[in-house]
């Protein structure tokens, strides 16, 4: 058997910087196409392999190919059982676990789809799993999805939504000398920077996983120059909410935060998922790994199989709060777990 924190030093070894997919994605095709029992798709730097044995339920296991920027950690490198390079945790941890299981699983008790995609960590209109649902969307088709992210081998239900506006707060201008005769624009957000500091955000239960809703201020705009009383300022905000929301709530509720602007700009808006535990498959795996089940507070695509009613959970290799450091690593006992936990879903089906 092929050894999984060797094989992810392998994955790590090959550069995939966002739009530079293709080396890697070679890789997963070529062994793909070595299995007789999967039917392998290339659709630019993606890769779809799927069973077709006819079963009732089919599982899609997806995870994406890039990462991000190299900052001096080009090159796998192993010490004892943990993996440190580009990528190792987010998420070639994840993608060794995931290639393992599909190399190795020839009959499974439930059909599965494999899909590697490119672009995931860049701008969403780039999305490789965006541009599968586009353009070829029963390639991607399942029952349930799990989706690779690292979860340090739990499983993080769901996703938060996310949204970000430009609020636009205007003034007039005056000379400084004079202030009186004008109207600040940028002192107008005093009070709402204030209001946003001091904001608690909800902590709703969905599905038993406690989310946790924040708000912050991410980028201000303004002034003419330094002897003017600026007449605009642009304050741009981000909402993570949970997904008891819908986004035209979230929209509302943001809004309501913001004070009196003058004009309220949707700058980027990704909704959030449902956890969707009660789906048989998931219920499964849960109870016969024991594992660890919580709410992901991040937005992922898991969002984008819920898009298209698909419920999907977050289940990989690797702690997701050092992805994208110099000094991400992934331990060899996650990767295993996640391999042996999706070798047995798939071998035994559903309880």
């Amino acid at each position: 058997m092929t050894d999984l924190l060797d094989l992810a030093a392998e994955l790590v070894d090959v550069p995939s910087e966002s739009h530079q997919e293709a080396a890697l994605a070679d890789l997963f095709e070529s062994r793909l196409r070595t299995s007789p029992h999967l039917a392998v798709h290339r659709v630019g730097d993606n890769v779809v392999a799927r069973s077709e044995h006819g079963h009732e339920h089919r599982v899609v296991i997806a995870g994406h190919l890039d990462t991000v920027p190299a900052n001096n950690n080009q090159g796998a490198r192993i010490e004892g059982d943990r993996l440190y390079g580009l990528g190792a945790c987010d998420m070639k941890g994840g993608l060794a676990a995931q290639l393992a299981t599909a190399l190795l699983v020839d009959e499974s008790a439930i059909d599965v789809t494999y899909v590697f995609y490119a672009c995931e960590e860049v701008a969403a209109q780039d999305n490789g799993l965006k541009q599968l649902f586009d353009l070829h969307p029963e390639l991607v088709a399942g029952d349930v999805a799990l989706l690779g992210e690292p979860t340090s081998a739990a499983i993080e239900a769901g996703c938060q939504g996310t949204l970000r506006v430009k609020a636009i707060y205007r003034g007039q201008r005056a000379h400084t000398a004079r202030p009186w005769k004008g109207r600040n624009a940028i002192h107008r957000l005093g009070s709402v920077l204030e209001s946003l500091d001091s904001y608690q955000g909800r902590r709703p239960i969905v599905d038993g996983c406690e989310y946790r809703e924040a708000i912050q201020a991410v980028h201000v705009e303004g002034g003419v120059a330094g002897n003017v009383v600026p007449d605009e300022t642009i304050l741009t905000v981000n909402l993570r909410y949970a997904p008891d929301r819908s986004p035209t709530e979230a929209q509302r509720h943001l809004a309501e935060q913001l004070g009196p602007y003058d004009e309220l700009l949707v700058d980027d808006h990704a909704q959030a998922a449902m956890p969707a535990l009660n789906h048989p498959l998931l219920r499964t795996l849960i109870s016969r790994n024991e594992l660890e089940v919580r709410a992901k507070l991040g937005w992922t695509d898991v969002a984008r199989f819920a898009e298209h009613g698909i419920p999907a959970s977050n289940f990989g290799a690797g702690d997701a709060s050092i992805a994208h450091t110099q000094d991400e690593f992934v331990n060899r006992q996650e990767i295993e777990l996640v391999h042996s936990a999706l070798v047995n879903l798939l071998t035994v089906g559903a309880d």
